[in-house]
């Protein structure tokens, strides 16, 4: 007879394999991963100067000064990385609001600004302006 079913026909499933598209997710994510940390590559710069113009000073604007022998200097005082946040604390008045401006040595190395930077930092003082000389304008 035809048109009896046996046990032995096939029957018709309407499920989607998803084996497949798990292997190949799966193989696009170990090949990410390989090629991310290949994707940040070290670059040596030279970095151009700033012919930005120069923003508006404050009344009584508060410089920290690190000179070329990596010394610290507020304003025109001597100052140690030890006394650093007192020392800003008393030129502020408490305000840690306020902007500094860092101005150091060309010849200092960026891991002494850096230090400089994370210095401020702790103490409080995350508004620091970088100081330097305007490049001449090149028309």
């Amino acid at each position: 007879m035809a048109g009896n079913l046996d046990d032995d026909d096939l029957v018709e499933t309407h499920e989607i394999n998803v084996t497949p598209f798990i292997d190949v997710m799966l193989v696009l994510l170990i090949i990410f991963m390989v090629a991310a940390p290949l994707a940040t590559v070290d670059i040596a710069v030279d970095l151009p100067a700033a012919a930005a113009k120069a923003a508006p000073r404050p009344d009584k604007p508060i410089f920290l000064t690190l000179k070329a022998d990596r010394s610290l200097a507020l304003d025109d005082a001597p100052v140690t990385p030890d006394n650093l946040p007192a020392a800003l604390d008393r030129a502020s008045s408490g305000d840690k609001t306020q902007r500094v401006f860092l101005r150091g040595d060309k010849t200092v190395p960026y891991e002494a600004v850096m230090r400089t930077l994370d210095a401020l930092r702790g103490a409080g003082y995350l508004k620091v302006a970088l100081v330097g000389l305007e490049a001449p304008a090149t028309p």
